[in-house]
């Protein structure tokens, strides 16, 4: 695979820079330790430094020897997870709780060594913004740094980003147009009952049997309400209820998400779980409040922009490793903000190992760092052309 020489030469600081970050991983809109490590390198190699946009996140600014006048903008996100890490590696992390599972770390240091390539070579004709952005795991960063004027402040005609897949294999590339990576919000439900003993349930109004009823209630609004051909996801992942074994307890929690590519659907879940918690709270006698949070929306890329990356992999990792026929999933992503603002394109990089994200034995494959670098780099070279001549 022709990675680009240059960086290929300083593969082994790029290394070393991921497993520091993993070892010390930082959790969203806590991400000091990293933002500094990001604009302490940006700064060393000639690159203009902005911190702070969405708290703790940073904006290099690189001119190349050209005079155009195009801007690009390339994405990485920087949090790790709340979780722990079930591995060996000597560089594993140091921090109760905090975890890079996600392979944030190694999006951290593909687009440093991007941005070192760049910075050394110029070899471009515009400006590239180098965005490395906090809290993308579910807590709004992409939201945050657009609300602080990323694009008012960093103005971009396009911008493009990328996530590791460890269920592809080491040194595919894979990018396709349309709709990636679904919709979600995040919702919390509370129902209050009342509490008695465990002997005398008929002086209660057990929140517990509501929580049950409404749980089985809301899981038909995909099966029985859903359009059959549209994608949708409705899934309670906390219930969280009582202290004892002898007492009904006051109140019960749910909380969950929903995933979708299509607004419409969005609109008629989160009705139909309102409509479906109001009746049942009738039906028992008690009072359900329902929180609905729009957590990411939908992450669409551009034909164009997409056609962009597919030709720029040909050339760095070869046809074979192309793949374009992948399809949507229901993860979600809040690049796909930026992607609102601003047309552009989200591609995957496959890496070897077959522990999912998120998994608390997950690593992140180092050989695939000069792969995003030279993938990043070459799409600024072939999207900002110098003129010859």
């Amino acid at each position: 695979m022709p990675v680009l020489d240059r960086i290929q030469g300083f593969a082994d600081d790029l290394t070393a820079i991921r497993r520091d970050l993993h070892a010390h991983p930082e959790v969203g809109f806590e991400e000091v330790r990293t933002s500094g490590i990001v604009a302490d390198k940006l700064a060393s190699w000639g690159i203009e430094v902005h911190r702070g946009l969405g708290t703790t996140g940073v904006v290099g600014t690189l001119k190349g020897k050209g005079a155009g006048t195009k801007r690009i903008g390339i994405r990485a996100d920087m949090d790790a997870l709340p979780m722990e890490e079930n591995t060996n590696l000597a560089w594993r992390s140091t921090i109760p709780n905090r975890f890079h599972g996600c392979g944030h770390d190694g999006h951290t240091t593909i687009l440093l060594g991007t941005a070192r390539y760049l910075a050394e070579t110029r070899n471009f004709d515009g400006t590239v913004h180098f965005i490395f952005q906090p809290a993308e795991e579910g807590l709004g960063g992409a939201r945050a740094m657009i609300k602080d004027g990323l694009f008012t402040q960093f103005p971009c005609d396009e911008i493009y980003g990328l996530h590791n897949a460890p269920d592809m294999n080491h040194g595919e590339i894979g990018i396709f147009p349309g709709p990636n990576l679904a919709a979600a919000d995040f919702f919390d439900i509370v129902i209050r009952g009342y509490g008695a003993h465990g002997a005398q349930p008929n002086r209660s109004k057990d929140p517990v049997i509501v929580a049950m009823a409404l749980g089985q209630a809301i899981q038909s609004i995909v099966s029985r309400n859903a359009d059959p051909l549209k994608s949708a996801v409705l899934s309670i992942t906390q219930l969280h209820s009582g202290s004892a074994y002898n007492v009904i307890p006051n109140e019960a929690r749910l909380c969950g998400t929903t995933r979708t590519f299509d607004n419409d659907m969005r609109l008629l879940i989160r009705e139909r779980m309102k409509t479906l918690a109001a009746g049942i709270a009738t039906a028992f006698d008690c009072e359900i409040t329902v929180e609905i949070r729009d957590g990411f929306s939908v992450l669409v890329n551009q034909e164009e922009h997409s056609k962009a990356v597919e030709e720029v992999a040909r050339t760095i990792v070869g046809d074979a490793n192309v793949q374009t026929g992948i399809r949507p999933i229901m993860g979600s992503e809040d690049f796909a903000d930026m992607l609102h603002a601003v047309p552009g394109a989200y591609f995957w990089l496959g890496q070897e190992g077959s522990v999912p994200l998120h998994n608390p034995g997950y690593y992140f494959d180092d050989k695939a760092l000069p792969i995003g670098s030279s993938m990043f780099a070459r799409i600024i070279e072939t999207r900002l052309p110098l003129a010859h001549g």
